[in-house]
C-alpha cells in the first residue's frame, strides 16, 4: 500500500525518528544484526546508529533528545555583574525605557555594550515586552531636510492632559493642556501647562521658550489650530502669534491641514510623554502639574535618542554649540 502525504509543508527529505525506532534499531544491532541491515530496515544512517549505541544504557529514556544549550556561556555574553546592575535598575525603575536604562548603565556603571546588545539580553530574559504589530502597510515618509544648526526651526503643538491624571479633588470639568516646543536640530524640548488653549497662552508660551532656549528661531512650525492661527476666509483679524512673529522677525510655517505627521517630531514626543510621564502621573493643582512637569522635562532632555546616535538632547545641543563656535 502506498501512502500519499497530503500535507506539502512536511519536508520529505528528513523525518525525525521517534524514540521507539531508535530503541528497536539499537536492540537489533545488539542481537547480532549487521549495521548495514539495521540502517536499511529503519532508514537511518550509520552515524546515527553509532551515536545511539554509545548513549544506550538499557533504558529508553537514554535515547531521548538532549538539550542543545551550550555548557559554557559565550565569551561576549553579559557578565554576572552586568546582570545584577540591570536587575537592580529594573527593580527600582519599573517604567524605565530601554534607552534610559542603557544611558544610566553607561554613565553610572561604565557599561560599554551597544544598546542593541542590551535589547537582545532583555528580550531573551523575558524582561522586554514586544509590541504587537498588525499587517497594515506602513507609511513611507518622504525625505525631510532636518536642520543641523540650533534655532533654524522649532516645532510647536498642544497636547491635552489625560483626565485620569487629575486627583479626585480637582473638578471633572477642569481641563489642562501641555504646550510643547522642540528644536529640530538638537531635539531639546520645552513644555509648559495651561488651563486654556487660547492664542494669549500661545504668545506667552513662545516668550517662555525664547527665555528657556536662550535664542529665537528663524521659523516656527505649527498646525492650523485656533490657538496658532485664524481661518483667514472668515476671520480678517491678525492672529496674536502672527503679530508676535512679525515683531521678532520669525517665519510662521503652518503645516497642511489634517496632516499631523508633518509635525512628526513634536507629535512623537507626545507619545513618549504618555509612556514616561502621564502613565503614572497624579497631580492636585495646576501649580503641582507644572512642578512635576519641570522635573520630567529635565529628565526627558537627558534621555539618549537613537536618531542622535545615542546622545541626549542636552549633549547634542552642546555639540552643536561647539561646532558653531569653531
Amino acid at each position: 500500500m502506498i501512502i500519499i502525504n497530503d500535507n506539502p509543508t512536511i519536508n520529505q527529505r528528513y523525518i525525525p525518528h521517534d524514540i521507539n525506532t531508535r530503541l528497536y534499531a539499537v536492540i537489533a544491532y545488539q542481537n547480532g544484526w549487521k549495521a548495514a541491515v539495521v540502517c536499511r530496515k529503519y532508514h537511518i544512517s550509520k552515524a546515527s546508529l553509532s551515536r545511539w549505541i554509545k548513549r544506550y544504557n538499557g533504558t529508553k529514556e537514554s535515547l531521548a533528545d538532549k538539550s542543545h544549550k551550550p555548557l559554557t556561556p559565550h565569551p561576549n555574553a553579559h557578565t554576572q555583574q552586568e546582570i545584577i546592575w540591570i536587575d537592580n535598575y529594573l527593580r527600582r525603575n519599573k517604567n524605565i525605557t530601554l534607552c534610559e536604562l542603557w544611558y544610566k548603565l553607561k554613565i553610572d556603571k561604565g557599561y560599554t555594550r551597544h544598546p542593541a546588545s542590551l535589547y537582545r539580553f532583555l528580550r531573551k530574559s523575558g524582561l522586554y515586552k514586544q509590541i504587537n504589530t498588525d499587517t497594515k502597510k506602513s507609511y513611507i515618509p518622504k525625505p525631510y531636510d532636518t536642520p543641523t544648526e540650533l534655532g533654524v526651526k522649532w516645532q510647536m503643538d498642544v497636547k491635552y492632559v489625560p483626565g485620569e491624571c487629575r486627583a479626585k479633588t480637582i473638578s471633572r470639568t477642569s481641563n489642562f493642556f501641555q504646550y510643547t516646543c522642540i528644536d529640530e536640530a538638537s531635539r531639546e524640548r520645552y513644555i509648559y501647562h495651561y488651563t486654556e488653549q487660547i492664542p494669549a497662552n500661545t504668545v506667552d508660551f513662545v516668550k517662555r521658550c525664547i527665555r528657556y532656549f536662550g535664542y529665537k528661531p528663524k521659523e516656527i512650525q505649527t498646525d492650523n489650530g485656533i490657538e496658532f492661527t485664524y481661518f483667514k476666509a472668515t476671520v480678517k483679524v491678525i492672529h496674536p502669534l502672527d503679530q508676535l512673529c512679525m515683531e521678532l522677525n520669525i517665519y510662521h510655517h503652518r503645516i497642511r491641514p489634517r496632516t499631523p505627521r508633518h509635525n512628526g517630531k513634536v507629535e512623537r514626543s507626545h507619545r513618549n510623554d504618555n509612556e514616561r510621564f502621564y502613565k503614572t502621573l497624579t497631580f492636585y493643582s495646576l501649580e503641582d502639574l507644572r512642578y512635576q512637569a519641570a522635573h520630567y522635562l529635565k529628565r526627558s532632555n537627558n534621555i539618549p535618542m537613537a536618531v542622535l546616535n545615542y546622545k541626549t538632547p542636552k549633549e547634542q545641543r552642546q555639540l552643536l554649540l561647539k561646532y558653531k563656535l569653531i
